[in-house]
């Protein structure tokens, strides 16, 4: 089958949604598809101190197509980037025909791909990720109508878990039966340590961040939790790992609360190769996230044998369980976020007996293999039917979005 996958950012760039599509474009290759990517990036200094940037690096055995987000940095223009994407795809359909198109995320690439199958007569899968079920839609007229077409529209809609479903059809008023739920998955080989769970050590007890360092994953709320554990006399370690658009507000934070940079170590960027060390010198990871679509990072953290503290948050609860194989509290609550820290830092037990039972479940559950399987299914279903025709390309324009005037945190 030959295949075009339109991704929103990819490596460089920091999102889990990058790791996820390394991932599947290795399978997809691995099941003998011919897979051409055509991937959005942002090529100025801005975004790429906000999320990494530049063009996405060569994957092997995949045709990469780099497109910058010219529209996007300079004025939040998403309509011109979107016309780049649909009049790429057209063209290398002309050149050699697709017989799928995927898209990550509902928009702009989701959008994307629905105008260009109805033009070229290919049907077209769109994942449904975080943004999308979060905020994108309830930003402007615009981009409502767009992701309201995609729900309606697409061939097929994968999606994390139940608890994304529901927010999703809440919000934007989607059909549940629309959806196939497929739940993230890992590189478990990748990220896996030989004792499986972190052997006993001297020092305290190691807690770690990693991903976008973004306000929303609740970066801020994790800085302000440890002041609460070092004014009591709790004792910890503790790395935030990552760039985003908060790297600086977190710093400030920290420094305004009284931390070191030995009391809480910022890391930066990190490359993909590099993740699992990171991850093995770490005993907790801790991600107090108010949303997610299926979230990568606490999968990785599983499959290196870590305890996790997270949150009661779409995406989370469709993966943990408060009490068996996670700590949860309810997303912004620093009080609780303080107590369930010091619960899993001072009660070995407890961090050994949630590490071991996540560990069992990613191996058991989240394995590539597994997860790639579902999304060919889907392909295989999809492949000979017609794409919609039915719907307006036309979409009003709402200039009082307030993703235009921060684009990337769209």
């Amino acid at each position: 089958m030959r295949i075009c996958f339109v991704s929103r950012r990819y490596f460089p760039a920091i999102s889990g949604m990058s790791v996820y599509a390394q991932n599947l474009l290795r399978e997809l290759v691995g099941a003998g598809h011919d897979v051409t990517m055509i991937s959005q990036y942002r090529g100025d200094a801005f975004g790429t101190r906000v999320y990494g940037g530049g063009p996405p690096p060569l994957v092997t055995g995949v045709r990469v197509i780099g497109l910058e987000q010219c529209g996007e940095q300079e004025s939040g223009d998403f309509e011109r980037d979107i016309d780049a994407m649909v009049e790429t795809i057209c063209a290398e359909h002309a050149a050699a025909p697709f017989d799928l198109l995927h898209a990550q995320y509902g928009y702009p690439t989701g959008w994307a791909v629905l105008l260009a199958s109805r033009r070229i007569g290919v049907p077209n899968v769109v994942s449904i990720q975080g943004g999308d079920g979060h905020w994108v839609g309830s930003c402007c007229e615009t981009h409502r109508q767009a992701m309201c077409a995609v729900l309606a529209h697409a061939n097929a809609l994968l999606i994390g878990g139940a608890s994304f479903v529901e927010e999703v059809c809440g919000r934007l008023g989607a059909d549940p039966v629309r959806f196939t739920i497929v739940p993230g998955a890992v590189d478990t080989v990748r990220f896996s340590r030989p004792s499986g769970v972190p052997a006993p050590h001297a020092g305290p007890v190691r807690l770690f961040y990693h991903g976008r360092v973004d306000r929303r994953k609740g970066v801020l709320d994790f800085i302000e939790a440890l002041s609460v554990l070092r004014d009591q006399g709790t004792a910890f370690a503790a790395t935030i790992s990552g760039i985003g658009p908060d790297v600086e507000s977190s710093r400030a934070l920290a420094e305004k609360l009284g931390f070191t940079a030995e009391d809480i170590r910022f890391t930066g960027y990190a490359d993909y190769e590099t993740v699992p060390a990171l991850y093995g010198q770490a005993d907790v990871f801790v991600s107090p996230t108010y949303a997610e679509g299926f979230s990568n990072t606490i999968l990785e953290a599983m499959a290196a044998g870590l305890a996790v503290v997270s949150t009661h948050a779409v995406g989370v609860s469709d993966c943990l369980r408060d009490g068996e194989n996670g700590l949860l509290v309810m997303p912004g609550d620093v009080p609780a976020l303080a107590g369930a820290l010091t619960r899993i830092v001072t009660d070995e037990p407890l961090r050994r007996r949630l590490a071991a039972a996540g560990l069992e479940e990613c191996r058991r559950v989240y394995s590539w293999t597994a997860v790639g399987r579902q999304i060919m299914a889907v392909y295989g279903q999809v492949v000979r039917r017609r794409p919609a025709t039915e719907f307006s390309e036309t979409l009003p324009h709402d200039p009082a979005c307030r993703f235009r005037a921060e684009p990337h945190l769209l």
